[in-house]
């Protein structure tokens, strides 16, 4: 059988006017500010004058430990939020937006797939409404104005070597990861050594997703952490003053994007920080909007539960006091044999023994889930044509012993009606009273919370700081930073920092080698292993294929 793909699905797909979903969002059309017919900004003034609007329930969508073989959390996600209208409910999804550098590269888009997509596709990952484009010129506004204060006489005595701040761009560039600039003699600059991230690891991109409105992401602003001075003093964005054109640069990006899944569900779609560098969700303002709009709210969260849920659940949940009801944890068949130690090129036929020694990845990520926050979840199956009824079977036994509940997943194939199962058990579990808590309290020292991450998450036996670390932990706490919650930069491969170590490993040791504070975002970041801000791209770049005809009709596009 030959299956469309996805772009050709979603351009097939007849879309409502933009102004007809937010209406069935219960959103008035004068906070709407139209992008063309299908997409539209909703002013943050919105979520002031629906202040004595009930919230929505919460459901979050996470997953097992990326694999090759695919997961499809996005794809679920959507499905679900179809799924919930389809029994009946008001739901409304709140996702993150892609970076082009992952279109581009490897990893793809962030709209779903197969049947249950948000559009318009095209337009969401390439570009936008220009939100990450807003964003990597307030954080390039910010290295130029640091950079020209030292080269006009570095009056606050900022030391060239100590400088922390890097340079943005919204793509998967390597060469731009170390470099030296300033060259060409006095006029052309301070030379010194300097680097690029992509945008999404800027901490611009997480102060724009954390902000609760204009005036907080201008003192979130303010308070970046862009190097020290020559005796050990930090040097802020508002050192310099930045934060005031820094903000008007980002004042249309901190509005949410609402666009619409196959279905004409509504869907906010907005900022897009990494979770195996940065906190990994969607912004604060898109999640409160929609718990005014819709009965249930279905977000996401990157890569998987130990990152982007743990993150989720112990820095966003905290900073804007949400509390989810459910959570849902993605896996598939095919991925489980994977940690099971079958390569990816035989991951179609039975194997019960593989499926066997790979099911201790997804029930760790849920008795986390379970155990450590305290919340309801449900496992979703992603079904595969090559998943067979005694695999099925087995994942459901093996989650059941847990008292979790397993759903079959059909949306890629089927769309919200392929959602109903999960959706009527997300439901169910909604109803259920829950006991969330984060998994360490703001008040321990570092180290501690450090800890209580790696053992209680990750079942590590413990930390090893390297380097500069032991000296960082006790630098920041002296500073004042001690009681923020810590923001784990590792492998998205593994609950270990070690990429390798598949499934569920024990006996191993995290190892952190430096930490840095993003003052603006609220966070400490901990680097283990070997995590890049600046990704590459592959031998042969998903850009290779992508394409577009005299008619603009893009073509290659997952």
């Amino acid at each position: 059988m030959e299956y469309m793909t996805d772009i050709e699905i979603a351009q097939a797909c007849q879309k409502e006017r933009i102004g007809a979903v937010a209406e069935r969002a219960g959103i008035p059309e004068e906070y709407l500010e139209l992008y063309g017919n299908y997409k539209a900004k909703v002013d943050y003034k919105f979520l002031r004058d629906s202040a004595d609007k009930p919230d929505g329930k919460l459901i979050l969508v996470t997953a097992i430990t990326p694999t090759p073989a695919g997961e499809g959390k996005t794809t679920t996600s959507v499905g679900l939020t179809d799924g919930l209208r389809k029994i009946g409910k008001r739901s409304m999804g709140a996702l993150r937006e892609p970076s082009l550098g992952p279109v581009f590269g490897i990893k793809g888009g962030a709209a779903g797939g197969g049947h249950a997509q948000v559009v318009p596709m095209e337009d969401i990952n390439l570009h936008f409404t220009g939100d990450f484009h807003a964003i990597g010129a307030a954080n390039n506004l910010l290295a130029a104005m640091l950079d020209n204060h030292i080269q006009q006489g570095n009056s606050l005595g900022i030391d060239p070597k100590q400088i922390t701040w890097k340079r943005a761009v919204d793509m998967n560039d390597r060469q731009l990861r170390h470099i030296v600039d300033g060259l060409g003699g006095r006029m052309q600059g301070v030379p010194r050594e300097d680097g690029f991230e992509i945008t999404v690891a800027s901490e611009v991109m997480a102060v724009l997703c954390l902000a609760s409105d204009i005036m907080d992401l201008k003192a979130r602003l303010a308070r970046i952490i862009v190097g020290y001075t020559y005796d050990g003093r930090p040097v802020t964005a508002h050192d310099l003053k930045a934060e005031g054109a820094m903000a008007a640069l980002l004042k249309d990006a901190l509005k949410p994007n609402l666009v619409q899944t196959l279905e004409g569900t509504p869907v906010f779609i907005h900022g897009g920080p990494f979770a195996n560098i940065a906190h990994g969700c969607n912004s604060i303002t898109a999640t409160r909007m929609a718990l005014k709009c819709a009965d249930y709210v279905v977000t996401e969260a990157g890569f998987a539960a130990d990152l982007g849920a743990e993150k989720f659940l112990d820095i966003k949940c905290r900073m804007a006091g949400l509390r989810p009801s459910a959570v849902v944890v993605v896996a598939t068949v095919r991925a489980l044999k994977y940690h099971g130690g079958v390569p990816k090129a035989e991951l179609n036929a039975e194997n019960l023994e593989a499926l066997e020694a790979g099911l201790p990845n997804l029930l760790q990520h849920v008795g986390n889930i379970k155990d450590v926050f305290g919340l309801p979840c449900v496992v979703a199956i992603n079904a595969f044509p090559t998943d067979t009824k005694a695999e099925l079977d087995l994942v459901e036994r093996k989650c059941r012993s847990l008292g979790v509940n397993v759903a079959l997943s059909e949306v890629w194939a089927k769309g919200g009606e392929g959602g109903r199962a999960l959706a009527e058990e997300v439901v169910r579990l909604c109803e259920e009273p829950n006991d969330f808590r984060q998994s360490y309290e703001l008040d321990m020292g570092i180290m501690d919370k450090l800890k209580a991450i790696c053992t209680k998450v990750y079942h590590a036996d413990g930390v090893q700081l390297v380097g500069n670390a032991v000296k960082q932990i006790k630098q920041l706490e002296d500073l004042g930073f001690g009681d923020l919650p810590i923001c784990m930069a590792k492998t998205q491969y593994s609950f270990s920092d070690d990429p390798a170590l598949l499934g569920a490993p024990r006996g191993f040791t995290v190892t952190v080698r430096n930490l840095k504070v993003c003052a603006g975002a609220g966070f400490i970041v901990a680097l283990t292993g070997d995590i890049m801000t600046m990704p590459g791209l592959p031998k042969i770049p998903a850009a290779e294929k992508i394409d577009v005809d005299e008619n603009g009709v893009i073509s290659g596009l997952f």
